[in-house]
Parts: C-alpha cells; structure tokens; sequence
C-alpha cells in the first residue's frame, strides 16, 4: 500500500511531469451548487412499529410456554426472554416489497439464539430451576411460529398497500435503457413502484413515460406525484446525474441502483427481475459510537502488546537502512478530509511528488531484506493503530488513498467518492476477498461500498478476525 513503485495505476492516466497534480475534491466546495434542492417530500418510509408488535407479541405468546411445561416462572426469566429476543430481532428490510421468505432464516436463527442464550444464562443463576430441553424447544418453536405468523401478516398487508397505491418513481440513466427498465417495472405491478418520468438529456422515442430534461420540470414531477423512489440505472446514472440523486435522496426519495445489464455485483434484491440495492447518500452514522470504542479498545490494547515489536522493528530499521524510520503521507479520510498516515518506511522514494503521484512499491528485489520482511508479514502497517487510537482511521474500512489517486478513481469509477462516507481503515471487506496491491480499483469500490451499506459490529469482527487468520500465511499489503 505504500507508494513508492513506479508501476502506473490500473486505470489512471500517466502523470503529467510539468504540472504535477490537481487537488482533490471528494465533498462539494462551499459555495458551489450541490444540485437541484427539490422540497422535501411528505410521505414517510414505512414504519418500524409493526413489526416490532409482532415480534414482541411472539416472544410474550412464548413466554408462557415454561408453565404450561410445569416449570417455574420467574419475572427475571421472561425479562431474560423478551430483552434477547428484542435485542436480536433481524433489521427490517430494506426490499423494495419485503416479504417473510426472505428474512425467514435470520428470524428463526435469532430467535433460537435468544432461547438458547437466555436458558443458559437462568441455569447458571437459578440451576434448581433449570429449563429442561423439551421446554427449551418447544418455547423457540412457539415463538418462531407466532412471529413468522405475525410478520408474513404485516408484510401483507404492505404488499396491498403498495398494490393499491404504487410508490410513484423517476428513473435515472441513458433514455433507452431507462425506457426499458420503466417498461419492465409497468409490466410487474407487483413490484409497487410506478414510473412516473425518465431524468434523460436524449429525445423521449415516443415512449410512454415521459422524460424530464430540466431541473424544473424534475422539480414539477416530484411534487405532482409525490415521488417517493428514484430508479438509478447502473452505472452511468450515479456517475452523471450524482448531485440530482442526492437532492432528491435529501427530498424524502429512496434511491435503488438498477442494473439494466446483468453485470455481476453483490445485490440481494429485486425489481422486476433486474439486480437492484439500496442506495445511501447520506453519512454512516449508525453504530458510530460502538465501532469508535471497538476501535479504541482494540487500537490501545494492541498499541500496549506489541510496543515492544514495534522498537525493535524501528532500531532494527535504523541500523540496517539509516534514518527515516517512520513513512508519513497524506491520505484522504472521512468526508474527503485529508491526515497523514504512519508506516514504517520500508523503500525511499525519489521524492515527495514521486511518492505522491506513483502507485505502489518498487521491484521488491531492490529492498534490503529486512524491509522485504516487514512488508510480508504487514508488520509495516502496525504504526497505523496510533492513527486508529487518534481517530483519523478505523480498524474496519476503505483503506484510504493518496489525493492524486483520489481525484483520478473519483473521475473514472462512479461510487468511488462514496467510500469516503466512513472512516478509512487498516484493514476492509475488499482486502479479506483478496484485492490488495495492485487489483482492480472497480472491485476494491464495490466491495467498500457494500461494507457502508450493510455496515453491523458483527461485521467489524468478523472482518478483523478473518484478516488475523490470513496473517498466518503473509503475502504483504
């Protein structure tokens, strides 16, 4: 990861040697016109309430089944039940239509996990008053069956609704292919959603769906219509018409990205047969103060286990490669604002400009061996978990680039500026599948996005543990 090869990037266009490199900009400048600032739109997402009825009416239906097994009920033991089956009851779907089919493995799974979670934590406090096994069972099947039941009836009853009354929708991308996806969409009113205009620049065809040229005429269809969804034809769609996506996800809008072409990216979802996910413009703010105490606690820790690698990894490089033990550069963080991140430097760049502007590291036979070493086993990168303790980085992320090469993927790959919604990390979703070094910059941006969307702490630690596990077998960063 550290540049210093003279290897040009996948991608980015050769340097220019007279002029150096542009600044980045990843957040609109002040001042400057973020888009059309559409009024914001009066309904609201479907809420969460009902759902957590059904759960909370299945979990209290399923308390009673310790009586009637002759076991003793204890109000500590149905607190036990209700806090873990609400705790880890699944996220509510972020589907277009959801149904039960889909999140039936996640409700089940969870809900064992609270009985079997609460049965033993009773045991270890009242053991005379142990739930047998049968009781066990026989709770988490009445629960799982009561809260299927419950939450396929509130699906329904959305699904009609929808079905009476579709989401009124733009679609966002080349007229062809938007007229193609709107027409599809028509065709499967089960989907509720209803195009009601196409945001193009090219001649409508005829079609029936009408295209929207100008701002006001955007601006018109939302209001008129109640726009509640935004169809983003992938991928030229995000690229040229970014700021309007924004403005109208900051509206009210929900955007999903459509792939009209089948190319293969993770999506879990469907619109009338097309791959879809759910689009989020707005910063990650969900579970910031969990993952910042996972960061603190393991960045301290670690910092306190191995500062005693880390001196003699500094005096080891001191004496075998002279002074300059710590590499500093300028790297873009979270919402675009640029720190410097620590390594130790395991190759001499030219020069700062070369540092900045080249890709990664030189032929690996030119460094000594020791520097070979540290880069192998990623013991470079440990001075990193000081800037995870400031706050600059997270454990978990997009690791983050140089400005040169942010301002040339932000051009190139749409959605790459997007990866600047969280904190930047040591290690990511795109490095555990393998794209590190020198790997396609599309890729590692899919793989980063998809971590922001689907973003948990159970993620977090699932990541860090599977990148531990690959530090048994080092091929370097």
């Amino acid at each position: 990861m550290t540049a210093e090869r003279t290897v040009p990037s996948p991608g980015v266009p050769p340097r220019d040697r007279d002029h150096g490199f542009s600044p980045v900009s990843v957040m609109p400048p002040r001042g400057a016109d973020p888009g059309p600032r559409l009024p914001a739109a009066r309904p609201r997402p479907a809420s969460p309430v009902p759902l957590l009825v059904a759960d909370a009416a299945a979990v209290t239906v399923a308390s009673a089944v310790p009586v009637l097994t002759g076991a003793r009920l204890h109000p500590l033991l149905i607190a036990l039940l209700i806090g873990a089956s609400l705790l880890s009851r699944p996220r509510d779907s972020r589907s277009p239509v959801p149904g039960l089919l889909e999140e039936l493995p996640a409700v089940c799974g969870r809900i064992a996990v609270a009985w079997l979670a609460s049965a033993a934590l009773w045991a270890a406090y009242r053991p005379e008053d142990a739930l047998s096994t049968g009781t066990v069972l026989t709770g988490l099947a009445v629960q799982a069956a009561t809260g299927c039941a419950l939450r396929a009836a509130v699906h329904e009853r959305r699904r009609a609704a929808l079905l009476r009354h579709p989401h009124a929708a733009l679609v966002v991308g080349p007229v062809a292919t938007a007229q193609r996806v709107a027409a599809a969409v028509l065709r499967h009113p089960r989907c509720g959603v209803r195009p009601v205009g196409i945001v193009a620049d090219g001649p409508d065809g005829g079609e029936a769906v009408p295209v929207l040229r100008t701002d006001e005429e955007v601006d018109r269809a939302v209001i008129q219509n109640g726009v509640r969804a935004v169809l983003a034809v992938h991928p030229s769609a995000h690229a040229e018409h970014g700021p309007l996506l924004r403005a109208l996800a900051e509206s009210g809008c929900v955007v999903w990205e459509v792939d009209a072409d089948f190319a293969p990216y993770p999506a879990r979802d469907r619109l009338a047969g097309f791959p879809c996910r759910r689009l989020d413009f707005a910063p990650v703010l969900g579970g910031g103060v969990g993952k910042r105490l996972l960061d603190i606690l393991v960045s301290g820790t670690l910092l306190l286990l191995v500062s005693p690698l880390l001196l003699v990894c500094a005096v080891t490089l001191r004496m075998s490669d002279g002074p300059g033990v710590v590499f500093r550069q300028e790297r873009i963080g979270r919402d675009g604002k640029p720190f410097t991140l620590l390594k130790f430097r395991t190759h001499r760049p030219v020069d700062e400009h070369e540092s900045a502007t080249r890709w990664s590291v030189a032929n690996e036979h030119e460094m000594r061996r020791f520097c070979r070493m540290l880069r192998r086993t990623s013991l470079d990168e440990l001075l990193q978990l000081w800037n995870v303790l400031r706050g600059d980085m997270s454990l978990v992320g997009p690791r983050p680039e140089r400005p040169y090469f942010v301002t040339q993927f932000s051009q190139t790959y749409p959605g790459y500026a997007a990866r600047h919604r969280m904190r930047t990390g040591i290690t990511g979703l795109a490095q555990i599948h393998g794209l590190r070094g020198d790997t396609s910059i599309e890729d590692r941006c899919r793989f980063d996005n998809a971590y922001i969307d689907d973003w948990s702490l159970w993620q977090d630690i699932c990541i860090l543990l599977r990148t531990a596990a690959t530090l048994v077998r080092p091929t370097g960063s």
